[in-house]
């Protein structure tokens, strides 16, 4: 069939169908708009298939397995090892074997539209599509184009590194193997989850870090993960750059490594190596450039993006361009993301209806303040850290007269959860409203106590108030007792 331009106009054309694309779509449908998202991989996007859905599912079978060891009578009825093709075959089931077709039902079933294919700016609420059937669509839109096309990795300047058939993210999550020996380039949340995820199902991991591991979170929490990485094996080595790589006839890499104190030179030898050294956002390709968006300092292009994700400095004067989760380069997180796009199909909808002008009102549902005060993370190793918020050093460096109260979580729950339990815990508080900041979880499960925090901090709850809500007895929560205690009340 001879391949075929074809003219279509919507309200809303959304570049990108994962988790965020798909949530900015629902919102402006049923905000009463018509919708269509452009994507040339699979529905669903890279958290279904690659990221957030098979880390977990790689991790969690090994943290089940240790949490019964650490329990009396239950370390006795369970085995030692992993059963390591049931895991990938869990990780499989959680990434529907890489295929999209309960995705797509799900849009067609939203009343929203699929184009397969890669779509690009061509000018303002322009948008051409070079279909993956052969067509060429050219796209116009009535109000709105979203950019949702995530992130990508960066690429560390390692000699030797350029043209190289080295894991990313990508491959180690939908690796059919598991390694004999891996070498994990990078100390952020990624490359520590997937080294202990790896350490657990047999490889010998090594974790290479330019600075320290999870560097956002207190060094007390890190220092937990840290411990808890080295019981299974695997060796740290943090203050160590890469300063090249090669690959061996074998098919092994070899790498040579500087320790940036000691100043020496070492090498090692691994199976596979994953590079996990950050990620930028995805705009690569888009033509920004044709409606007066683009780089010119060489470097990764990022978008600046009000509350509602609206690009500044677009051509046209009306809004019409947005940005929303990876893309818009504030939070590289799912549920931020998703939360984002809740925010920017309600504004879109709101904005077409002539019911929202100018900047939201903050924590309206049109507005995205949560990316200013109350960012919520989990790390999903073996223990767990969980945040919210600010640091202590954010919020001075941000202003507020601060000050923090921390402990070790060493509750009658804590006691119950496991034999040795250890965890660590802090509040921020601003002293002068008496309201919190931010707090840091680090231990076994402590994942389930984040959202408690987070409430605290997004309602601005005064300590006095939250003095009344009473945690339940065995449980952890009942750290947030001995906080506040501590704090003096």
């Amino acid at each position: 069939m001879t391949p075929q331009t074809l003219e279509r106009e919507f309200d809303v054309v959304i570049i990108g169908a994962g988790a965020v694309g798909e949530n900015v779509a629902d919102r402006a449908v049923q905000g009463g708009l018509t919708v269509v998202v452009v994507e040339a991989e699979l529905v669903g996007g890279e958290c279904s298939y690659w990221a957030c859905m098979p880390s977990k599912a790689l991790l969690r079978p090994g943290t089940a397995l240790h949490g019964a060891q650490t329990v009396p009578g239950a370390e006795a009825a369970v085995t030692r090892t992993l059963d390591v093709a049931a895991v990938l075959k869990r990780r499989d089931y959680f990434t529907a074997n890489w295929q999209d077709e309960g995705a797509v039902k799900w849009l067609e079933g939203a009343g929203i539209e699929l184009i397969r294919g890669r779509g690009r700016l061509t000018g303002p609420r322009a948008v051409e599509v070079a279909g993956l059937d052969g067509n060429i669509y050219q796209l116009k839109a009535r109000h709105a184009v979203v950019l949702a096309t995530g992130s990508t990795p960066n690429q560390p300047p390692i000699q030797g590194l350029a043209g190289l058939h080295v894991w990313g993210t990508r491959e180690a999550t939908s690796a059919k193997e598991i390694p004999a020996r891996l070498l994990v380039l990078g100390g952020g949340v990624a490359g520590t989850e997937l080294a202990q995820a790896f350490a657990r199902l047999g490889s010998e991991v090594i974790l290479v870090a330019r600075s320290g591991l999870l560097g956002s979170f207190p060094a007390k929490a890190s220092s937990l993960v840290a411990a808890g990485l080295r019981a299974d094996g695997v060796e740290i080595r943090l203050g160590t750059s890469t300063e090249s790589i090669h690959q061996n006839d074998d098919g092994t890499f070899t790498l040579t490594l500087r320790d940036q104190h000691a100043g020496g030179q070492s090498a090692v030898t691994a199976d596979k190596v994953l590079v996990s050294t950050g990620r930028h956002p995805a705009l690569e390709g888009l033509g920004l450039e044709s409606v007066g968006l683009g780089a010119s300092d060489g470097k990764p292009l990022r978008l600046q993006t009000d509350l509602t994700g609206l690009v500044r400095g677009t051509d046209g004067h009306e809004p019409w361009l947005y940005a929303v989760g990876d893309a818009a380069g504030k939070n590289y997180f799912t549920h931020q993301g998703k939360y984002e796009a809740r925010a920017t199909g309600d504004a879109i909808a709101a904005r077409a209806k002539g019911e929202l002008a100018g900047d939201p009102a903050a924590w309206s549902r049109y507005a995205q303040t949560a990316n200013l005060h109350a960012v919520p993370s989990v790390v999903f190793t073996d223990p767990e850290l969980a945040a919210v918020g600010r640091t202590l050093e954010q919020a001075r460096k941000d202003g507020y007269n601060a000050s923090s109260v921390e402990l070790p979580i060493d509750v009658s729950g804590s006691s119950l959860h496991s034999e040795h339990y250890e965890g660590w815990a802090q509040l921020v508080v601003d002293e002068d409203r008496r309201v919190l900041l931010g707090a840091t979880f680090a231990g076994p499960d402590v994942g389930e106590l984040l959202h408690a925090a987070t409430i605290a901090v997004v309602g601005e709850v005064p300590l006095e108030r939250l003095w009344h809500a009473v945690p339940s007895f065995p449980t952890i929560s009942e750290v947030w007792l001995r906080l506040l205690e501590k704090y003096g009340l």
